[in-house]
């Protein structure tokens, strides 16, 4: 089977090194948008601006048109749409109008869409209607706990397909389920989605907590009480409320919320000593989606009814609104509640 990723970031171009390391020479493609960083990767055999160190499989394809990428799958093979939340609705857009048959699609991207608070598939679902003249392509979010530099090295990762469709479920096993990677599946499209989306949100928290030194105690009490709101919101929303239990809830929300490795936490540690948002996102050089995500998600749960008070802070601290100190005196300053 061939299988094509749009967008060379970190993690769109780990995936793409775990594919081509297992299917055949020429079958896995990497596409970037920006093709001077694709001449880049194709003469030093490596991401050297978003995942440096990792050697890029021979096998793999780069330098390669938008068109290419597209043309190149039937309608057994794989399309991966690594872009960030803010590139799903253009590339996917751009994607069906090129498409002359259907296509199996699956989003690596976690977050909602900042204007509207819309899910990764309704985002797919609203530009599917105006550009998919006919065709019946099938879809699928792929998520969980993963660093894509552990990835890019081959170490041990389990991730989670969720899709409507067994088939495309099955096509992504094949794709990636491969050596140290493990890839489960579910039909729990919203509960997966949410999750990515909501742990961006509370690893943030978790990064202040530890910035002002709040301590383990603390730590637990975020992770536990966010994973409630978590939980809440799935359910309001139409998912599954144990699917936050699995590897795309309480799995991606330990990682990113206790790893060194996490730009989130990192987010949240760097407000915590004082620095203003836009020096830290500059500084980071790579998308840290829970600070597009706070107030989406905070607009959803406002929507449905649903009670997330730490979000709540997070999109008061992002927004300038409080500070990091007077985030947490808010939150341990609320009135006692039930647990359940």
């Amino acid at each position: 089977m061939k299988v094509t990723l749009l967008g060379a970031g970190a993690w769109g171009t780990a995936m793409a090194v775990q594919a081509a390391k297992y299917l055949q020479d020429g079958d896995v493609c990497l596409w970037s948008r920006n093709s001077k960083q694709a001449q880049a990767m194709s003469r030093t055999g490596e991401n050297q601006a978003y995942l440096p160190g990792v050697i890029l499989p021979k096998s793999l394809v780069l330098e390669i048109g938008f068109a290419d990428a597209i043309a190149r799958l039937s309608s057994d093979d794989l399309l991966v749409i690594a872009t960030p939340m803010a590139g799903l609705s253009e590339t996917i857009a751009q994607v069906l109008d090129l498409a002359k048959h259907p296509l199996n699609i699956v989003w690596l991207c976690k977050g909602l869409e900042p204007s509207t608070s819309l899910l990764p598939h309704q985002v797919v679902e609203r530009e599917d209607r105006v550009h998919s003249h006919g065709l019946k392509h099938t879809y699928g979010a792929l998520s969980g706990p993963s660093f894509a530099r552990e990835v890019g090295e081959g170490m041990p990762c389990a991730l989670t397909v969720a899709s409507t469709s067994s088939n495309l479920c099955g096509i992504v096993q094949t794709a990636f389920h491969q050596g140290n990677m493990r890839i489960y599946a579910t039909d729990d499209l919203i509960g997966v989605e949410l999750g990515g989306a909501v742990k961006n949100v509370l690893a943030i928290a978790a990064g202040i907590g530890d910035g002002l030194d709040l301590g383990l105690n603390a730590r637990a009490a975020v992770l536990t009480r966010g994973l409630a709101e978590m939980m809440r919101l799935v359910k309001a929303a139409g998912g599954k409320a144990e699917t936050c239990m699995g590897l795309t809830g309480a799995g991606d929300l330990i990682l990113t919320a206790t790893g060194d490795l996490s730009r989130n936490r990192r987010v949240g540690l760097l407000l915590a000593e004082g620095k203003s948002l836009p020096e830290i996102l500059h500084g980071l050089g790579h998308v840290a989606e829970g600070v597009l995500c706070a107030s989406a998600v905070g607009s959803l749960a406002s929507r449905l009814g649903v009670e997330m008070p730490i979000t709540a802070m997070m999109g008061e601290v992002l927004s300038g609104k409080l500070s990091a100190q007077e985030a947490v005196k808010k939150l341990m300053g609320r009135d006692p509640k039930i647990e359940t």
